[in-house]
């Protein structure tokens, strides 16, 4: 967890994937007609500005493995349609990461797979990072998918659901965060990848389509 190489790979573009999620929910928020994040700050790719000293914490104690991002605060009454507007804004973090997931897909097959042995100490850093940037965006788009509060997921689901899910989804909203945190801990507890389970096999399908990586775990 804590190798000098590990960190310097993994860590800066955990960084940035991070930030990247939260700037395009405040961007597009902004373009839609909000301007909550942007007066806060929000609304800029500084990772301070979206950091939660909490997550981070947590995102160290668990060996960079669980943790979380400032939310960008919404106004959906500021959106000339609430509810589209918050399904976009909300789409908007899922959509900035598989982005970054599509560019590091397409670098790792413009690189090619990296040679072992002599001299090519450089090439296999530089294939690492891209492809932690290929795993790690793929992970936080579909783990953000999943339609549980806080998660992106759950807000997506709300703008696409019909009028009479409303009161159920509003029902979730106040138990999603301990059901989230439940399935985390039991998965801890049990080493049990209960979240892999749901976010693996999109990952790896995605992963393949974006490198022509197939992965075997």
């Amino acid at each position: 967890m804590w190798d000098p190489a590990f960190l310097i790979s993994f860590v800066p573009v955990l960084l940035f994937s991070l930030t990247f999620h939260e700037f395009a929910h405040a961007w597009s928020a902004y373009r839609l007609g909000d301007p909550t994040a942007a007066a806060m700050g929000r609304l800029t790719l500084n990772p301070i500005r979206h950091l939660d000293l909490f997550g981070t914490i947590v995102l160290v104690i668990s060996g960079f493995r669980f943790g979380w991002a400032k939310p960008v605060p919404v106004n959906p009454y500021n959106f000339r349609d609430p509810k589209f507007g918050m399904f976009l804004s909300a789409a908007a973090g899922p959509a900035a990461n598989i982005l970054l997931a599509f560019g590091c897909g397409l670098i790792l097959r413009w690189l090619g797979p990296p040679i072992s042995g002599g001299g090519g100490g450089l090439g296999m850093a530089i294939y690492q990072v891209f492809f932690v940037g290929l795993m790690m965006n793929l992970s936080l788009a579909f783990f953000n998918l999943i339609p549980l509060p806080p998660l992106d997921g759950s807000k997506i689901l709300m703008g696409l659901a019909p009028a009479q899910w409303e009161v159920p989804l509003l029902r979730l909203q106040q138990v999603g965060p301990m059901i989230l945190i439940g399935i985390i801990a039991i998965g801890f507890i049990a080493h049990v990848p209960i979240l892999w389970m749901f976010i693996g096999p999109p990952v790896k399908l995605f992963v393949w389509l974006f490198s022509g990586i197939t992965l075997g775990f």
